[in-house]
């Protein structure tokens, strides 16, 4: 109560100086952390896997990247160097994956693929094309798996010019940046379903397409959640999240498993357990990344979604009512401390004064000016009971921001332990599909890789 009736005065005063009075309604999903625990520990199981298939999969999609036409729109993204368009980040990261995300999908391919082996209804000659166990058609598969992602994640750096700020860069090179983004991940598409038809194979051709659908509709998802007005944050379940998830992150490597297996001519049950396999991997992955900035002291401070994993389940654990009063405080604990801290820094360098104050409010920044500048200092101001225990407040979260009143309520909750458990179950309902596949080391591979997504500590 002592918050909500000093903020009546103050947030009067935000708009005048250039303060967010929302900054959760601003800017109400975080950009989602992408990591997959230890950097060591998966660098090492992803190399080994590679050495198994028999040639780095970071070089899978060279080709198609070399081209002449993706050179020439090379050349021409060189004119966004300067500006923050993502699809800069984009193309950096593709030159220098220090975390070996980006291409995991075709490595995972490729595993399947030579842990099961050649079907036991293919002939010798069909058994003749495979190379270090695997087929020529599932190498190719896994390349325009590559590929499907790498376009998609081009288009995901399309940037809505409406919200573009002044340091983001000139209006006229972010839209050449959205155009540059559209065209190329079209491009990169094009040569994917080209490659796909080249497959022959009627269901691979289907599977592969409908999980290009499932990516749309995924994004679709991820776009359409607007906040509602006087709210910060979506009303989704668990559940909501899982479908939403397995389709902008899990389908497009689950039906590619199963495409890999068609391939070979395994069998219904095989083919069910390969997609198991991926659809169970990647839920688990996006859970390990999702989690990385409540659990990982490298990562602290870091942006999180909002309707990720842990902030979902502890929005079930406690409830809306109860997740929407939490958000509201820790947003009015934020907007105090930044209107504090501008106050400060107006008053150290330009005396800022001003008739519009109300007295509370005047003296109420005062003490917090000189709790900032001395915070073991006793004031020597007089407020009003609402003043003092707002100051008393803000003393105790001084160096919050509302992004970190907000971790701390989650973390003090079940959803983070909640996430973890999820992530191992997942992990085990991967490993579970495996034992399908005769013991081998494409097998051991495939699970050291859930063994590194799940080693969360």
């Amino acid at each position: 109560m002592a918050l909500a009736s000093i903020m009546s005065v103050i947030q009067r005063t935000l708009p005048r100086l250039g303060v967010l009075s929302s900054s959760f309604s601003a800017n109400r999903k975080f950009s989602l952390f992408s990591g997959s625990g230890s950097a060591t520990q998966w660098s090492k199981v992803v190399s080994d896997a590679e050495k198994i298939v028999g040639y780095p999969t970071s070089f899978m999609s060279l080709r198609c990247l070399l081209s002449d036409e993706l050179s020439n729109i090379a050349m021409q993204v060189r004119k966004l160097v300067g500006t923050k368009h993502p699809l800069l980040n984009t193309a950096r990261a593709f030159v220098y994956d220090s975390r070996n995300n980006l291409q995991m999908r075709g490595l995972v391919v490729l595993l399947i693929s030579k842990a099961a082996g050649p079907s036991k209804s293919s002939d010798d000659m069909f058994q003749h094309d495979m190379v270090s166990g695997i087929h020529a058609s599932q190498r190719n598969l896994a390349e325009i798996t590559e590929l499907i992602h790498t376009a998609f994640l081009v288009h995901r750096g399309i940037v809505n010019i409406g919200e573009l700020k002044t340091c983001d860069g000139p209006v006229k090179d972010m839209q050449f940046g959205n155009k540059m983004a559209i065209l190329s991940g079209d491009f990169l598409l094009a040569n994917a379903c080209t490659g796909l038809a080249d497959l022959k194979n009627s269901k691979v051709v289907e599977l592969v397409s409908s999980s290009i659908g499932d990516l749309v509709q995924g994004i679709y998802y991820e776009n359409s959640f607007l906040p509602e007005k006087n709210t910060f944050t979506d009303d989704i379940g668990i559940a909501n999240w899982m479908e939403h998830i397995f389709l902008s992150h899990g389908s497009l490597l689950a039906k590619s498993c199963q495409a890999a297996m068609e391939l070979a001519k395994h069998d219904s049950e095989v083919q069910s357990m390969a997609f198991q396999y991926g659809k169970h991997m990647s839920l688990s992955y996006k859970l390990n990344a999702d989690l990385q900035p409540f659990i990982n002291g490298k990562y602290k401070g870091s942006s999180f979604s909002l309707n990720s994993a842990p902030v979902v389940l502890h929005q079930d654990s406690v409830g809306r009512e109860a997740w929407m009063q939490q958000i509201k405080e820790a947003q009015l604990k934020g907007n105090l401390i930044d209107l504090a801290k501008h106050l400060y820094k107006a008053e150290k360098n330009k005396g800022h004064r001003g008739s519009w104050f109300t007295s509370l409010a005047r003296r109420t920044v005062q003490t917090v000016t000189s709790l900032i500048a001395h915070p073991k200092a006793e004031s020597t101001f007089v407020l009003p009971p609402a003043g003092r225990n707002v100051l008393r407040s803000l003393l105790h979260f001084r160096r919050c921001s509302t992004q970190h009143c907000i971790e701390e309520a989650i973390k003090a909750g079940k959803g983070v332990a909640s996430a973890i458990d999820l992530c191992r179950y997942h992990g085990d309902r991967a490993l579970s599909t495996l034992q399908c596949f005769p013991p081998s080391e494409a097998r051991t591979a495939l699970e050291n890789i859930v063994y590194a997504v799940t080693r969360l500590s």
